[in-house]
């Protein structure tokens, strides 16, 4: 099973502490980090889409100041968190977590130079998919990023046995679930004037892949 399908665990810390541990983001924060420094401006905001227990952003929102991180989640908990972890060191540069869904027609947000989404597009309905690819696109100038992290099937390529067997078990949980194909995801974000930039190999099969807006 991929290391991101970690569940979930309670912080070793006093029970009102909202704080939740992903045991991958410890493992995945430093690799991801080492792409965001070549593919993200310098400054600017960054909207970070599903940004889970908000160890990430935290982690990103320090190596990275002069970017205005904007976490967002969907789940009150996963918000919860986010901002737990925000409290435990001074940021200004990262800001209260958003109430965000990305499969929603309208986002709580005008505009942004980068948007980020980590380890959503496989544990999601494809919906989700699209609506991240339509709202990022709404969001971001010509030549901006919108980055994503996760595991992938690649066209015509075997996929990792790690990969299948967490590809099997997310759609187990949920049929709607499940590793996505990288083309289709690109081919869907071509429709919204997304272009594919960059695909980085990631360690635990997972991938980092760098779309742009363009302009039709």
């Amino acid at each position: 099973m991929s290391p991101d399908a970690t569940p979930w665990l309670p912080a070793e810390a006093p029970s009102e502490d909202a704080r939740r541990h992903a045991p991958a983001a410890l493992r995945n924060r430093d690799p991801i980090l080492e792409v965001l420094r070549r593919v993200l401006p310098a400054t600017g905001t960054l909207l970070e889409v599903a940004s889970g227990s908000g160890e990430h952003a935290l982690h990103f929102a320090r190596a990275l100041p002069g970017l205005r991180f904007q976490p967002s989640d969907m789940d009150p908990a996963a918000r919860a968190s986010i901002d737990a972890w925000a409290r435990t060191e001074v940021r200004p540069n990262l800001l209260p977590a958003l109430a965000l869904d990305a499969s929603a027609a309208e986002w709580p947000v005008g505009a942004a130079d980068a948007v980020l989404c980590l380890n959503m597009v496989h544990i999601a309905p494809w919906e989700a998919t699209l609506g991240l690819l339509r709202g990022a696109a709404r969001l971001l100038a010509e030549g901006s990023p919108l980055v994503l992290y996760g595991p992938y099937r690649r066209r015509g390529e075997v996929l990792a046995p790690s990969n299948e067997a967490f590809d099997q078990s997310l759609r187990t949980r949920d049929p709607r679930w499940g590793l996505r194909e990288l083309e289709a995801v690109a081919e869907a974000a071509s429709g919204y004037d997304l272009r594919l930039d960059t695909v980085e190999e990631m360690p635990a099969n997972n991938l980092l892949v760098v779309f742009r807006r363009f302009s039709p």
